[in-house]
């Protein structure tokens, strides 16, 4: 088999020359990507990718102006979406890329007009202290907008690298026969996985969201994905559990929400909402993927070949770096808006309201049955993530009990559905997934979690 492997590779690779051109254009910029997006580098104490050196890196420079910054960027986004709706200048109604931008309906442009308002108040400390209080507003604008700015930055900028030449044809092919039976997926979406695994949960919502809308995912596939494989980052998970009080049950604690997880995507899938999704593809792109390698053909030999034809319909380095500059306006001005606003009330919600005690109240006989002691208290914990991942983790600090901690913290992690980063990720896009559907989806998965972290606990503690 070893030899039949090798004998395909050197088949597929041309020895020099003009005809080594093609490979090596799948071969260079694809192994960039790698690199940006699916090696662990050790960093200031931790593990991320290269593009969270890089976003790490500019936030630390420039942290005191991004708020403000973003601010003028969301003040942008609403009044271009005015302008659109009102106005139609030219240089909005005959730019198709502009147009996409600005031209959006009713509902989107009041979320932007908010989160302008929203954004500004919190800025200038001018206004009530619901929306402007560090808990809220402050918590959205100066904490979560700057990280998810300088991530969407380089991950949507140089996200053509991993997309565009080849390389999730090429990894597709050869793990279809792991990913399709296992989680009924194609094997491309392993990468969404890494990436996410590697860096962050919204980096493999980007890639899942792009490749649906490109043709490569359909509707059941997308959803999956972006539900499932959005995995919080290894960094993200020593953060939660530093604050939690756990740090030195991080290993078996990062063991016990990948087994959670890796659970939870097997049976998904396979429940409703996810299983009742059509496999239809996004009706504009249409179907644009065969990851099946024919009969005659090693897979290793049929990915290789698959992917050195989709790098070679890529013009120029100019034209990727230009459409990764259209998806990091897309992003900035089409999501951050949208993660202002709703991240601001659902946090208005968590922090002024009992809204999320009465949503927990059935829980509290769960968690009594599963041993977990000063349940009243946790309860909360389990349902506030919606809102944001961080919550449970503030929530839980104040708890007694390392266990219920433990608990907490894993099952926030494992969740994976959070309004303020994958949630509006997932409602902005093409991807068919309405609110009250992650609503369920992330009940369910906090259903299939609990029992599972709940018990690697019991024997932990």
């Amino acid at each position: 088999m070893a030899q039949n492997t090798e004998t395909a590779a050197q088949q597929s690779i041309p020895a020099s020359g003009e005809a080594s051109y093609p490979f090596l254009k799948f071969l260079l910029p694809s192994l960039f990507g790698v690199l940006l997006f699916l090696i662990p580098v050790p960093f200031d104490g931790g593990v991320t990718i290269g593009v969270g050196i890089l976003a790490e890196s500019l936030q630390s420079v420039f942290a005191g102006v991004i708020p403000a910054f973003m601010t003028a960027i969301i003040f942008l986004s609403a009044a271009g979406s005015i302008a659109a709706k009102t106005v139609k200048p030219a240089w909005i109604t005959e730019s198709p890329a502009l147009n996409n931008l600005f031209n959006v309906s009713a509902p989107w442009l009041v979320i932007r007009v908010a989160g302008f308002i929203f954004a500004a108040m919190t800025l200038t400390a001018a206004g009530p202290g619901l929306i402007t209080s560090e808990v809220t507003g402050g918590t959205v604008l100066n904490e979560l907008i700057p990280v998810l700015m300088t991530w969407f930055l380089f991950a949507a900028l140089f996200m053509p690298f991993l997309l565009s030449f080849g390389l999730m044809d090429f990894i597709g092919t050869l793990l279809r026969k792991f990913m399709q039976p296992a989680f009924k997926l194609p094997g491309r979406s392993a990468i969404d996985a890494t990436a996410s695994w590697m860096g962050a949960g919204p980096v493999g919502v980007l890639i899942t969201t792009q490749q649906f809308e490109q043709g490569y995912y359909t509707k059941r596939e997308s959803s999956v994905i972006a539900t499932n494989f959005s995995i919080a980052s290894i960094a993200f998970s020593l953060v939660i559990i530093g604050f939690i009080g756990l740090e030195q049950y991080f290993i078996p604690f990062y063991f016990t929400v990948t087994a959670a997880v890796f659970i939870a995507a097997v049976i998904m899938p396979r429940i409703p909402p996810l299983s009742l999704k059509k496999d239809d593809y996004y009706e504009p792109a249409g179907k644009q993927i065969s990851e099946a390698a024919p009969e005659n053909e090693s897979a290793f030999s049929y990915g290789l070949k698959v992917a050195v034809e989709k790098a070679n319909r890529v013009k120029s380095i100019k034209s990727v770096l230009q459409k990764g500059a259209v998806n990091v306006m897309d992003m900035w001005f089409g999501l951050l808006p949208i993660v202002m606003t709703l991240g601001t009330l659902a946090l208005i919600l968590a922090e002024f309201t009992n809204v999320f005690v009465w949503l927990s109240a059935p829980i509290v006989p769960l968690l009594q049955l599963l041993g977990l002691p000063e349940a009243h208290a946790a309860a909360p914990a389990m349902i506030v993530g919606f809102a944001d991942m961080f919550l449970p983790a503030v929530i839980g600090s104040g708890i007694e009990s390392e266990m219920t901690r433990f608990v907490i913290a894993g099952v926030s992690i494992a969740q994976l559905v959070y309004m303020s980063e994958i949630g509006v990720l997932i409602i902005r896009s093409q991807i068919p997934l309405r609110f009250w559907e992650l609503a369920v989806i992330f009940i369910q998965r906090t259903l299939i979690t609990l029992p599972i972290i709940t018990l690697a606990a019991h024997f932990i503690f």
